[in-house]
């Protein structure tokens, strides 16, 4: 007798595969729970808005409230959980989400709620999610193994469709029956089962070998990561696009099931579970899409389908239909924000994964933030209708941004090379000592000028997005076979992070540059303080500077590094 043969879901490239770890799995149930309490609360928030106002900007801006703390809060919050223990920052932000999702609670039961009350309080709960977003996207690899990474990350991001498949069906049915104040409750409860699951994981991480970064220096090293990172910025204006031109689907929709369909809170629920059905539909395929095509051919498609669908659901006047519709928008959807989250992640090194996932939300929550305020707008002046074809013409369109921006093509994260030891100093230096200049000196064949100066350019890009500035690149015009690289970095300490964070494909590449040069000698590097007021003792008498004051006077190997006396 011969066991069954797993599911395909299951087997080890599957995109239930990452379930068989048991820290994961408990985080992504606790995370099913906590989405589908968030989206009863939406179902309850959209609907006691709907019964306050007549406005369709108003509407529209529960979704704003919602989605905007994304936008403004990613960045900081990414920085944040590249900083600290992630585990504490889910905690504290789970703590903050729901302490407005009680305060929604008591003041809907009292008959306190008001439009703009309602949207502060949507605005602090959406605050505690988009803290709570980067530090739980970007500990998804500390949960898997790097070989189960691109399935827990379109795993992850088929939680939230999962439970909007159901999540907005029960919202509908619980405001229908005892109104939206029985959906808050719900909501807060709901948020109880993850902060179980974070408590019982024991993380253990790495001590950090440098101190950490200020907040302000670890902001500025992610959007400078980013700035210089060409497939990350590319996905992200992808992403930000879709998301301003889909937001119309999901910030219309209340309207739509009740001026189109002339419906209630019930036909909006089954709506948004139509949309959620797909979305889960697109989830479970997204590890075959990944397969059978490439990143840009998938979101053409993904676009191509949600143009038509919300085509449908603008001139349906029959709920079968405009669900049918809703159906294929969700399926679209789905997989094409899980092919733009693990453009991301895998695009990303662990050091800066919170930074770029925090950019990664903001572009794209923004989008859906600033384009539902405006489809509302659109919304107020033409009619639900007229603003749903409007958004699908530009959706139409939208493909037509690969002529500039095409998607890129990986397949693997970027891994950190190995640690590289501290290069030996004679001058007292504190963490703080700089700016520091760094100087290369290459001697390349003339023949060989052309491919140097191209790979260099590269490299440009790399020592940019991890830390240096002011790089540049000149060549001896009496002896044309000598070039020298230089670049800043802003402290010492600065320079020891820049130096360790290159990834395996930037280490190759920086072999490849150092590949070019010929002579008996390797290629020379000098590092210099611009500024060394204080290393110079102006009197005789002047002590030196405290041993435990210098970072750091390297005499031998550090444990577990790598001998680099050439590297830069």
């Amino acid at each position: 007798m011969t066991d069954a043969p797993k599911p395909r879901a299951f087997s080890a490239d599957g995109i239930a595969a990452p379930l068989r770890y048991a820290t994961f799995r408990r985080i992504w149930l606790g995370s099913l729970f906590s989405n589908l309490g968030i989206l009863i609360q939406g179902v309850g928030a959209a609907w006691a808005m709907t019964e306050m106002t007549s406005s369709a900007d108003m509407v529209a801006l529960v979704q704003t409230a919602l989605w905007l703390p994304v936008m403004l809060i990613s960045v900081p919050a990414g920085a944040i959980a590249d900083m600290y223990d992630r585990r504490i920052v889910a905690l504290v932000s789970l703590t903050i989400a729901l302490a407005g999702a009680s305060a929604l609670t008591a003041a809907t039961w009292f008959g306190l709620v008001t439009p703009k009350l309602l949207l502060s309080l949507c605005f602090i709960l959406g605050s505690g999610m988009a803290i709570m977003g980067p530090a739980s996207s970007s500990s998804i690899g500390e949960q898997v193994p790097s070989e189960a990474l691109p399935a827990a990350v379109a795993l992850n991001g088929s939680n939230y469709n999962i439970a909007r498949s159901v999540g907005p069906a029960i919202g509908g049915v619980l405001v229908a029956s005892a109104g939206p104040v029985a959906a808050f409750a719900l909501n807060a409860l709901l948020y109880l089962p993850l902060f179980v699951a974070l408590y019982m994981w024991k993380r253990v991480a790495a001590p950090p070998r440098l101190p950490a970064e200020r907040l302000s220096r670890a902001v500025a090293s992610g959007v400078r990561y980013i700035a210089n990172s060409p497939a990350i910025k590319v996905v992200l204006i992808r992403a930000m696009v879709i998301g301003l031109i889909g937001g119309a689907i999901i910030a219309l929709m209340p309207l739509v099931a009740r001026d189109l369909l002339h419906g209630d809170a019930q036909t909006y629920g089954i709506m948004l579970s139509a949309f959620g059905l797909g979305a889960v539909i697109g989830a479970l395929n997204v590890t075959e899409v990944r397969k059978r095509m490439s990143g840009e051919a998938a979101i053409r498609a993904c676009a191509l389908s949600m143009g038509l669908a919300i085509a449908a659901v603008a001139l349906s006047r029959q709920p079968l239909l405009t669900a049918a519709a809703l159906l294929l928008a969700g399926v679209a959807w789905t997989i094409a924000w899980a092919l733009f989250s693990i453009g991301v992640q895998l695009s990303a090194p662990r050091w800066v994964g919170g930074r770029a996932l925090a950019a990664y939300q903001a572009v794209s929550s923004g989008g859906i933030a600033v384009g539902s305020w405006g489809w509302g707008r659109l919304t107020d002046a033409v009619g639900v209708e007229a603003a749903l074809l409007v958004s699908t013409v530009l959706m139409l369109a939208s493909p037509l941004l690969a002529l500039w921006l095409r998607m890129p093509r990986i397949n693997a994260r970027e891994e950190e090379a190995e640690v590289l030891a501290d290069p030996e100093v004679r001058l007292a230096l504190t963490g703080r000592s700089g700016p520091l200049v760094v100087e290369i000196e290459y001697r390349v064949p003339q023949e060989n000028a052309r491919a140097f100066h191209n790979v260099m350019q590269d490299v440009q890009l790399s020592r940019q997005r991890n830390g240096a500035y002011g790089w540049s690149i000149a060549r001896d015009i009496a002896e044309p076979e000598l070039w020298t690289e230089r670049y800043h970095c802003p402290t010492w300490l600065d320079y020891l992070r820049q130096r360790n964070r290159w990834t395996h494909s930037e280490r190759a590449m920086e072999r490849q540059a150092m590949s070019f040069h010929v002579g008996p000698v390797p290629v020379r590097v000098r590092r210099m303080l611009e500024r060394p007021f204080g290393s110079v003792r102006w009197r005789d008498d002047t002590p030196h500077r405290a041993t435990d004051d210098v970072l750091p006077v390297i005499t031998s190997m550090a444990q577990g590094t790598t001998s680099s006396s050439h590297r830069c």
